[in-house]
């Protein structure tokens, strides 16, 4: 599974050049125009003859599911009449949130893929020994022109002839979707489509990032924040530790702070600021509570890790560590140092826009963006990478701050915290990546093997450079944000440069506010 990841496809291709298009609209919307909406189909699928799909009236279809989404409007099915523009007038409202769910299926673009059904392949050579047939328990084998043949009715897809065929002939077909989904949240509609139990889902966005017919989506904020951009409040981008390396080779680190100002922020801070002062508060909090109060700690900052814990572990919910994610103490320095500001939080994860939805941290982070729809706000504005002139890298934050974007590096910072803090506290550590594995890990904890330990989970495998809105591989986005960790001047949370406004513990900075 997650083997599409990091590859350019058609439908990375197709959701760039949706958010490009809304995102020129956006910078030259006026007076409630909206009339260009409606040929943006025909500009991104040209022509009669479709390049994609069976048909180019469906292939446009869809492209419009795209495009009312990535403005933050609801899906529509194929039964819903009205223009593509029809309630957009609410969209460009820049104080909207997202109306649930955020993650949706565009049932007319999905597959109906078979969802876990055990197959012969081509590849049988009907041999002598019909070890498949021998083996399964349910008598669902025969043999008919010399090829083995299973009776689906019967079938109790147990696996046991997958793996006895000397030839390897025999496979289960699984969802993507569903095989993505650590929350067992996919299943059927009457028409063989997926379908989103959105009491389960806890919007990773992994299931979207999966679904090799791009037939998932989520919401976006792209023309809200650009109207945002264009009025009176100055809007800070709040970068996400995992951007290193995300908008390719050309956007250096030293390149993304002028880059993003060239689409109108203000300026441009690094999250990973507030992952230094998470990590501060998660030693303290750790150090005091395990095990005098608590049996063990969890991090906080993944919120689909979090999500999960509380509604399958709701009697372990206290365990999850209070401490505000970097995402909130950014946005909250943010708006201590520029009163009147609005904040746009650009990160991997589908998550968080959920995250900043909540009523507790509106007034905190303003807007959520995701990699992919900043890269279509940067072809929107035709910006050349080459001819940007480098700054500085960002802001003093420390190596480990930059480290949360990987699997790992949470609690590794945490551990150097402590370590720093408490010398001689020894703190053991066990992680997780992927719901599917988290949800082992928090059954482990709940059985008592992980008393005294720091657990750490995150949502998507390989952390948030591994996000349902990155760009770029896994395995390279890692290299390029080690390679980030390795030039930051300061090493451990508490050497970063923002150490003067801890003093901000007493101001409120830290305070966690009641749901």
């Amino acid at each position: 599974m997650g083997n599409m990841r990091g590859i350019y496809t058609n439908v990375n291709d197709i959701r760039k050049r949706v958010y490009a298009e809304i995102a020129k609209l956006s910078y030259d919307y006026k007076d409630g125009d909206l009339s260009k909406l409606p040929s943006i189909p025909y500009k991104i699928i040209p022509g009669e003859v479709s390049i994609y799909r069976d048909s180019v009236f469906l292939e446009r279809a869809i492209v419009r599911e795209r495009m009312r989404l990535a403005m933050g409007l609801s899906v529509r099915s194929a039964t819903d009449q009205g223009a593509v523009n029809e309630g957009a007038e609410e969209a460009v409202k820049g104080e909207k949130y997202y109306e649930p769910p955020l993650i949706n299926i565009i049932k007319f673009a999905c597959h109906a893929c078979p969802d876990n059904v055990v197959r012969v392949t081509d590849s049988c050579q009907g041999c002598l020994a019909h070890p498949c047939k021998e083996t399964c328990p349910k008598k669902a084998i025969t043999f008919k022109n010399g090829k083995s043949v299973i009776d689906e009715s019967l079938c109790i897809k147990c696996g046991k002839c997958i793996d006895v065929c000397p030839y390897h002939a025999i496979m289960r077909l699984k969802r993507p979707c569903a095989s993505a989904c650590g929350m067992n949240a996919i299943k059927s509609d009457q028409y063989g489509r997926a379908d989103i139990d959105y009491d389960k889902c806890v919007s990773c966005g992994m299931c979207l990032a999966n679904c090799p017919f791009g037939a998932i989506a989520d919401k976006a904020q792209i023309f809200q924040v650009i109207q945002a951009i264009r009025g009176e409040a100055p809007v800070y981008a709040a970068v996400a530790p995992s951007v290193s390396g995300q908008f390719g080779p050309k956007l250096t680190p030293e390149k993304l702070r002028p880059a993003l100002k060239a689409l109108g922020f203000a300026d441009a801070i690094e999250v990973a600021i507030g992952a230094d002062l998470c990590t501060i508060e998660e030693a303290k909090d750790f150090v005091k509570e395990v095990p005098a109060e608590k049996p063990f700690m969890a991090t906080s900052c993944c919120p689909a890790w979090a999500a999960m814990a509380k509604k399958l572990f709701p009697q372990m919910s206290d365990n999850i560590s209070m401490a505000l994610t970097p995402m909130v103490l950014t946005a909250r320095l943010i708006k201590k140092n520029h009163p009147g500001c609005k904040v746009a939080f650009i990160g991997p994860c589908a998550a968080k826009k959920l995250e900043a939805g909540r009523r507790t941290i509106r007034s905190d982070v303003d807007f959520v963006l995701t990699y992919e729809e900043v890269m279509g706000m940067f072809e929107a504005k035709d910006l050349d990478f080459d001819a940007i002139e480098p700054e500085d890298t960002m802001h003093g934050a420390s190596a480990d701050g930059r480290g949360f974007g990987i699997a790992g590096g949470v609690a590794q910072a945490v551990v150097n915290c402590i370590d720093e803090m408490y010398p001689g506290r020894e703190v053991k550590v066990a992680s997780a990546q992927g719901l599917d594995e988290c949800k082992k890990l928090l059954m482990l904890a709940k059985a008592g093997k992980y008393n005294g330990f720091l657990l750490e989970g995150m949502a998507c495998p390989g952390g948030c450079v591994a996000g349902a809105g990155t760009i770029q591989p896994i395995a390279k986005s890692t290299t390029s944000l080690n390679a980030h960790m390795k030039v930051s001047t300061n090493r451990h949370a508490l050497q970063s440069d923002y150490q003067d406004i801890l003093s901000g513990l007493e101001e409120g900075l830290f305070d966690t506010p009641e749901e």
